[in-house]
């Protein structure tokens, strides 16, 4: 099983090592007589594209990352790159994220080719690296949109981020991915004055200075507002828009689970989560820093959230520094490949609804927005295992996914690819 195969093949980011993934991939492929190439900013690295050439119509993407998240093997029932198959389940690190879909993109793929399907515009496979980590310098899609920007261009893309079934007052509901809020990361050095750790009295100790703003940014509401995914959520869950302030326990009224999945996408979010200071015992410090990660919403922008957090923060002694920020882009809901999900959804359960919602994370579908301006949706359907034991999984222990989705997966990317390009 390729899915196997790539579980197998350890590209724990960093290092990374995706062309080990990338070089399974091309075999795979060659053996349907697709030819792929590698793109790699250095060559253990490397980015694959492959692709089925159409017409002159749209074209559309298979994009996925081939690069995962660490996996500490004590914390594990199993080896984290065994691959093992076990009662109908994968196991291994990436089985989630996203190995499983990366696996079903390639076999959609090669199954169109070897069935000589000629599509109205080009269809594409990309399997990209270093979407884990992806900071300058960076070796997956950023990069391959700059140094090659003809190599993954595309109308369309279909990613992760998506593709959750729930029952929401008891019809099933499929959440896609159609925007992601922005990461837009912040430091706050908070100041003092150094001194012997002994005699506190006569220094200013940072550390203990900082702890009211982290209190007062941990503890912040930022004001709500329903963007247009939201909106749209609303309308397929519950036939209409709620008022703001009832949003929420609308919201629980289908699902308790649902309120704390959809708070997120109704303001910005600010999450202290790491702590510097002195790195000496008996030392108190004369500087401290705060990381904070901010969550903003699509379209939103660091000028609109800095009043709110420096009123939260009030006076004192401290200086913010913003870091680079990333993603906050979105798609459009009333596009032909919206159309062709819709058609899947309806056909694979009918009465079943097509939701869109924002990604609180990051993905890949951003470079893809702004280097092409492409419609991308994040969408890969899962109905065998619980949504709740999947969103446990992913980054963490004994992750695995269920061989019944990857045929579901399969049959998913097939569909669309010719919904969307078909004759």
């Amino acid at each position: 099983m390729l899915c196997q195969a790539l579980l197998r093949a350890n590209t724990v980011n960093p290092p990374g090592n995706e062309t080990l993934a990338a070089e399974i991939l091309r075999g795979y492929l060659a053996r349907s007589g697709v030819e792929a190439e590698l793109y790699a900013r250095v060559p253990e690295r490397a980015n694959l594209v492959a692709r089925i050439k159409g017409g002159d119509g749209p074209s559309l993407a298979f994009l996925c990352h081939t690069d995962t998240v660490l996996a500490d093997p004590e914390e594990w029932d199993r080896d984290p790159w065994s691959g093992d198959l076990v009662d109908g389940e994968v196991w291994g690190r990436g089985a989630l994220d996203m190995k499983d879909q990366v696996a079903a993109a390639a076999v959609a793929f090669a199954s169109l080719a070897r069935e000589g399907f000629e599509p109205a515009g080009d269809l594409l496979f990309v399997a990209v690296a270093d979407e884990e980590v992806g900071e300058d310098p960076a070796y997956g899609l950023v990069w391959l949109v700059d140094a090659y920007p003809d190599a993954a261009r595309c109308d369309f893309a279909i990613n992760e981020g998506g593709g959750e079934r729930l029952v929401l007052g008891g019809r099933p509901v499929y959440l896609c991915a159609t925007a992601e809020k922005m990461t837009a990361p912040f430091k706050l050095r908070v100041h003092g004055r150094s001194g012997h750790a002994s005699m506190p009295g006569i220094a200013d100790n940072a550390l203990v200075n900082a702890a009211r703003y982290v209190e007062a940014l941990g503890t912040l509401q930022p004001p709500r507002e329903l963007i247009p995914e939201a909106r749209a959520f609303f309308e397929a869950v519950l036939g209409g828009v709620p008022a703001l302030e009832d949003a929420l326990v609308r919201a629980g009224e289908l699902d308790p689970m649902l309120p704390p999945l959809l708070e997120p996408l109704l303001s910005c979010t600010l999450s202290p989560t790491m702590i510097d200071a002195s790195h000496q015992r008996n030392v108190i410090p004369a500087l401290c820093e705060v990381d904070v990660d901010c969550r903003l919403l699509p379209g939103a922008t660091r000028g609109d959230v800095e009043p709110l957090i420096r009123a939260a923060l009030g006076d004192g002694d401290y200086e913010l520094e913003f870091l680079p920020a990333t993603g906050g882009t979105r798609s459009a809901l009333d596009t032909p490949l919206w159309t062709a999900l819709e058609k899947f959804v309806g056909e694979l359960e009918p009465g079943a609804r097509l939701a869109p919602m924002a990604c609180v994370g990051f993905t890949d579908s951003h470079y893809l927005r702004e280097a092409y301006g492409a419609v991308a949706y994040g969408f890969f359907p899962m109905r065998a295992m619980d949504v709740l034991e999947t969103s446990k999984l992913i980054h963490s222990a004994n992750e695995r996914v269920a061989v019944d989705d990857l045929e579901l997966g399969v049959d998913f990317l097939r569909s669309v690819a010719r919904s969307l390009l078909g004759p």
